[in-house]
């Protein structure tokens, strides 16, 4: 029987703190002052024990890595904040061009069957005007 080795998801908590503070050259008293700081939400096991995902450890390298650029907390907290609001919309922007995109080819196969514009057809006879009015504030 083959059996083929699938990768863990980015997210699934796989990594005990020790291998998550060696593969972020974080002491784990850090890795635990950054959850407690809300920084970081690592996965629990049934007996309380930390699990770290993939994407825990990338975010844990980032942290680091702003604050030996000589950024506070505070400051890594509200650039963390900013960078997942970022993906946000990202994201939607995404989903919103495949909307559009999936609109305008609902539209190009119905113009190909009928006319789209609808608008009345204003006709003026010769000697008349036509008057527009606009309100004033």
């Amino acid at each position: 029987m083959n059996t083929v080795f699938q990768p863990p998801s980015p997210d699934a908590a796989v990594y005990v703190i020790s291998v998550a503070a060696e593969l972020t050259g974080l002491h784990p008293q850090t890795l635990r002052a950054y959850e407690r700081m809300g920084l970081i939400q690592p996965g629990r096991t049934g007996g309380g024990g930390r699990r770290y995902s993939h994407r825990d450890i990338e975010r844990l390298r980032d942290i680091a890595d702003l604050t030996r650029a000589g950024i506070g907390i505070e400051g890594v907290r509200r650039i963390m904040d900013l960078e997942l609001q970022v993906d946000a919309l990202r994201a939607r922007n995404e989903e919103l061009l495949a909307e559009l995109q999936a609109l305008r080819s609902g539209l190009a196969a119905r113009a190909a069957v009928q006319p789209t514009n609808k608008l009345p057809v204003l006709h003026q006879a010769v000697g008349q005007s036509l008057v527009v009015w606009r309100r004033g504030s």
